[in-house]
């Protein structure tokens, strides 16, 4: 049994509550906000301790991971002081908002032989052992070429200020506005890419603020809300990624081999549908209709189907307790792989350098680096071409 603590009680912290019970070997010993208002509701909604500061909860001898779910750019020194403290570290995606930042937590952790690791978790799924699986079975060939859509839709334009967590959180769209859609959402599509294809040796990317009014005053300063960049894998592979958040929805993971290729469904979705496609294959029964209705008819009707079939497998219907749709992730599975890791002296994969180097790579989509050499890198082979 690993005790972990929570540093934050805002929007996402509901999704950690939801999936905490899909890991019976942690406990959560409590929880500390800033906010005492905010604070209380939440304890009072899910039955749990809160903490008098945040001292008090680093001078609990029990805690051996903090799980650090504050804002963005409280990350750095919320990781820092836990680090400092002797804890453990598992933090919400950035590390940090600058590299230097970043690159320092890593060397606090090294020091004193801590572990640091960053979420997302969606790449700890069953969609992506289905995924591997059929990469190692040589399935498409050797993937050459990747299209990673993280294209949230107009959330801006939706009636956001009322969207409310379980426990009664308020959406915090006025600070996901100004961090940026590439910052909050690009890691769903890296820590897949990342560890399908190693780490990143050239980005090339561009970023810009296409819709400035989102109803927050034009004196407040806002991020991009898009985001293009083109990287190429030490092992390759190029890929295209693309955040945005006015285009229509589409989180979809194309990957394209010498023999085929898989598209995943929705990097948001544990259990998302993944679709094989080869040269020569039928076309569907439900393609094919689609096909002579827009023939008929003389137009492109606005329907998707995704080419080739549908591979199932009995982990992707294995069920667990997962937030509800879209969010359709195992948020806790990253914090459990890191207890694991402390049990048995392993290293959690997305941690330290890895962790680092997602980091990097974020920052620099955000900052439309048009042509960028990461300093970070880790020792990697692809993980399907061990099994």
């Amino acid at each position: 049994m690993t005790t972990i603590a929570f540093v934050g009680t805002g929007f996402v912290a509901d999704y950690y509550m939801t999936t905490l019970e899909n890991h019976p070997t942690l406990k959560l010993a409590g929880v500390w906000d800033r906010d005492a208002e905010r604070l209380q509701q939440f304890c009072d909604f899910y039955g749990v301790s809160a903490y008098a500061n945040l001292h008090s909860l680093l001078d609990d001898p029990d805690v051996r991971i903090v799980v650090n779910l504050t804002s963005a750019d409280s990350h750095f020194d919320v990781n820092r002081v836990c680090l400092e403290a002797g804890k453990h570290v598992y933090c919400e995606k950035p590390l940090a908002m600058t590299f230097e930042d970043a690159e320092r937590l890593t060397e606090i952790a090294s020091e004193r032989g801590l572990s640091l690791c960053c979420a997302p978790a969606n790449a700890l799924s069953a969609a992506h052992e289905v995924f591997t699986r059929l990469l190692a079975r040589d399935e498409i060939g050797r993937p050459r070429l990747v299209y990673a859509e993280m294209e949230d839709g107009p959330v801006f334009r939706a009636e956001w200020q009322s969207w409310r967590s379980r426990s009664g959180a308020r959406w915090p769209g006025a600070e996901e506005f100004k961090v940026g859609c590439t910052l909050e959402h690009a890691g769903y599509a890296l820590s897949w890419l990342v560890d399908l294809f190693g780490p990143v040796s050239h980005l090339s990317a561009s970023s810009a603020l296409c819709f400035p009014d989102k109803g927050l005053g034009a004196e407040e300063p806002l991020a991009p809300d898009f985001s293009v960049g083109v990287l190429t894998f030490e092992t390759g592979v190029k890929a295209r990624l693309t955040c945005g958040l006015a285009a229509p929805r589409d989180r979809s993971l194309t990957v394209l081999g010498e023999k085929g290729s898989l598209v995943l469904r929705d990097l948001w979705d544990d259990s998302s549908p993944v679709h094989l496609s080869k040269p020569g294959d039928e076309r569907s029964f439900a393609e094919k209709v689609l096909n002579a209705i827009q023939h008929r008819i003389g137009r492109t009707l606005p329907v998707r189907l995704l080419s080739g079939r549908r591979v199932s497998n009995a982990t992707v219907r294995k069920r667990k307790k997962l937030p509800s749709y879209p969010s359709q992730i195992d948020f806790v599975r990253g914090i459990s792989e890191q207890a694991v890791g402390l049990e048995d002296g392993t290293v959690p994969f997305f941690s330290g350098q890895v962790a680092l180097h997602l980091t990097e790579l974020v920052l620099a989509l955000n900052a439309g680096e048009r042509d960028y050499k990461p300093k970070t890198h880790f020792d990697f082979r692809p993980r399907w071409a061990q099994i």
